[in-house]
């Protein structure tokens, strides 16, 4: 929750002209916007909701913030923790989770672009929810 709330006031300080300048420049404008020309084949909806990520068995999912989403990748907005090259999105929404497996294009900050790689398959006796 906390990297919820750190988020939002990012974005609040962005959109009240609280962050000018450089600041605003190091921290929002070198992240590829939304509708922005590039390289992308689907077309990618804002959503600001919060997801986890996973690494291994060995550690416990972390959570981020899916600040928008296509059919072939998803940007992340983490902070604390470094994401690695290839990870696990769990993603809960209309009571459905699901788990999808990324690999990271692009780092800068605390955003992340990953493309998507495929779905995990369901484990026996998962329950929906």
């Amino acid at each position: 929750m906390e990297i919820a709330k750190s988020y939002a006031a990012k974005t609040a300080a962005v959109t009240t002209g609280a962050l000018k300048g450089d600041a605003l420049k190091a921290d929002v404008l070198q992240v590829p916007a939304i509708g922005a020309s590039d390289k992308r084949r689907s077309r990618r909806r804002a959503v600001n909701r919060s997801a986890k990520l996973k690494f291994n068995s060995q550690t416990p999912p972390r959570e981020c913030i899916i600040t928008d989403i296509s059919t072939g990748g998803v940007r992340l907005h983490v902070e604390g923790f470094e994401v690695p090259d290839e990870f696990v999105l769990l993603d809960s929404r209309d009571g459905y989770a699901a788990e999808f497996c990324y690999r990271v294009v692009w780092r800068q900050g605390h955003e992340v672009g990953a493309c998507f790689v495929g779905r995990m398959p369901r484990r026996p006796g998962a329950s929906r929810g």
